[in-house]
């Protein structure tokens, strides 16, 4: 069969996309001649990588494009689409800080995790969201861009200060901001020298006056700026923002060295070790596409693979190179000791900890008797009482927690749910019918926590909307923790609790609960929900949790007699307190 399909492969440039036997994608590809690069897979002798991965392919699809760049684009955005299993993916397992001064009527600073790379104000990355801060707390006393969240209807203790001009009051027009927000990214490109003169002025003439608590502001206000100012030097002769990209490469494994130089200095560091397939050259262009895709990206970069990452410069207005000498080449070479460091010391961890995920993936899939789950979400749920549920669904891809695709759900309530089978009918009903609708990617697998009823209840939504899913029900023992499975056949399996099986099943249901738990919480702080149990004297947090434990619901609780409140240890000044409270509430 794929004989006869190789046959009628153009040699055109293009996409390729290789699927496993249950029709999910496992690898995607680009190629200047497509016919060319299939026929070397599916011809001859391979090398380890390579034979490994060939194992699990039994079709292949391609998309032609006109030009290799075209392919190249059309591979990132496939790679994002379904993270195949054999190509090296963006996770967002670390993230970077930068300040933005956002393109609003009345712009503001603000930390972001999450930036935009096509924004134009945008300055970073940050070691660390402290530092990002601690610039963020110095630029706010020197600038009067807007503080507020939303515009209040009086000026605040900012305006009295001079730190803002109050848009709230007065007409400010975007003019009025164009000088504020240049003297801003300057500071910002590591011209303070300006600015500290002028505060150094201000401190002197207080002074002068004798005011001196004035002066010592000012003083202050200069410490903090070098002290957020003041990284590592590496001695370049301008304020250029660049990257420094170096790599080291075994058979099977890749290091990236990632500095990132802002205003001539080394502002934070990325470092990855990554299995790889194929082609080192190709998965580490791929990874790298797909971080600037998230990431700003500088007007230089400098690499000791200058020809892997040449596409770069097509891409995005940068420019690619490879120093010979001074101190860019110091610094690259630098960055090309720390990635062969890491190779060598980390190899054996990082092979150690892909067989524990993969390994527990492909016991899962025999224990189920399902094609390995790479692409597994899991639900669970949280209330209190019973009252105002949510639900969290998390993402497990390749064994590891894709946060960026993690989602929350505020439920229907309903005071007759017993709070578990009514909720999880509806999250489901919800996400997979958005599923369908959208034509969303699927799941391999379907994790639920809970025992039989939850998964009957899981197994009715899917036959309804006539999906096909794995399922899979996680149960705990009296002690609350992780015992066994329960499969689609309702079938109660032994979970070892010394096993990898054991150890992912774990995180997952733990990884959901705390999900949707944080979640719930989250929206009690901020006032969204409140119950007729916050305001009953007497009643603290431990009650509650003894209240939640025992009860379930506020529906329960008003069915109970009193006896059942003393045995939970609860006074009885403090019972006859919360039978008040319900009874005047009435139906809840």
């Amino acid at each position: 069969m794929l004989k006869d399909k190789l046959a009628l492969v153009p040699q055109k440039p293009g996409s390729y996309q290789m699927r496993d036997a249950h029709g999910n994608i496992v690898y995607v590809g680009k190629a200047k001649n497509l016919k060319s690069r299939l026929t070397s897979y599916f011809t001859g002798s391979h090398d380890h990588k390579t034979t490994k991965m060939l194992t699990v392919v039994e079709d292949f699809d391609y998309i032609v494009t006109k030009t290799e760049l075209e392919a190249l684009i059309l591979e990132i955005d496939l790679i994002k689409k379904h993270q195949p299993r054999y190509n090296i993916l963006l996770t967002d397992d670390k993230t970077y800080p930068y300040i933005e001064i956002t393109d609003e009527r009345h712009p503001k600073l603000v930390v972001t995790r999450t930036p935009n790379p096509t924004k134009k104000n945008l300055f970073g990355p940050y070691p660390n969201v402290h530092a990002a801060r601690e610039t963020l707390d110095v630029l706010n006393k020197l600038y009067s861009l807007r503080k507020c969240q939303t515009l209040p209807n009086e000026p605040c203790l900012y305006y009295h200060l001079g730190q803002c001009l109050a848009p709230c009051i007065h007409k400010v027009d975007k003019r009025d901001y164009d000088p504020i927000i240049k003297d801003i990214t300057a500071f910002l490109k590591g011209k303070t020298k300006p600015i500290v003169d002028s505060l150094k002025e201000k401190m002197r003439a207080a002074a002068d006056a004798l005011e001196f608590e004035r002066a010592k502001e000012y003083k202050d206000t200069i410490d903090a700026i070098h002290t957020t100012t003041s990284k590592q030097a590496v001695n370049l002769d301008d304020l250029t923002d660049r990257d420094v990209i170096a790599l080291a490469h075994d058979e099977e494994h890749v290091a990236l060295d990632m500095f990132f130089i802002r205003s001539g200095k080394i502002a934070a560091r990325d470092k990855r070790l990554m299995p790889y397939y194929l082609d080192v050259d190709q998965a580490v262009l791929d990874y790298i596409i797909q971080f600037y895709r998230a990431y700003p990206i500088p007007s230089e970069i400098l690499t000791n693979a200058p020809d892997t990452l040449k596409p770069l410069q097509s891409l995005h207005d940068t420019a690619v190179r490879r120093p010979q000498r001074g101190p860019k080449r110091r610094l690259l070479d630098l960055a090309i000791d720390n990635a062969n460091e890491q190779l060598t010391a980390e190899v054996g961890r990082m092979q150690a900890q892909t067989e524990k995920t993969f390994g527990a993936l492909d016991e899962l899939a025999e224990t189920l008797d399902i094609p390995t789950p790479y692409h597994i979400e899991a639900f669970d749920n949280s209330h209190l009482f019973g009252s105002h549920p949510v639900s969290g669904m998390v993402v497990f891809k390749n064994g590891k927690p894709a946060k960026q695709e993690y989602r929350k759900y505020k439920l229907n309530q309903s005071d007759a749910q017993s709070g578990d089978t009514e909720q999880m009918e509806e999250v489901l009903y919800r996400r997979y019918r958005r599923v369908l609708l959208e034509d969303l990617k699927r799941p391999d697998l379907i994790v639920v926590d809970g025992g039989i009823h939850q998964m009957n209840t899981a197994k009715r939504v899917l036959a309804a909307l006539d999906l096909s899913i794995p399922v899979v029900g996680l149960a705990k023992d009296k002690r609350h923790t992780t015992s066994h499975l329960i499969d689609w056949r309702d079938n109660a399996i032994e979970l070892d609790r010394h096993s990898k099986l054991f150890r992912l099943l774990a995180f997952i249901q733990e990884e959901a609960h705390r999900f949707a738990v944080a979640f719930h919480q989250n929206l009690r702080s901020k006032g969204v929900y409140a119950t007729i149990l916050d305001t009953i004297e007497g009643v603290g947090t431990k009650t509650k949790k003894k209240l939640l434990d025992r009860f379930k619901t506020v529906e329960a609780m008003k069915k109970a007699d009193e006896q059942a409140f003393l045995d939970l240890g609860i006074p009885k000044k403090t019972v006859q307190n919360i039978k008040r409270a319900l009874d005047e509430k009435g139906d809840y």
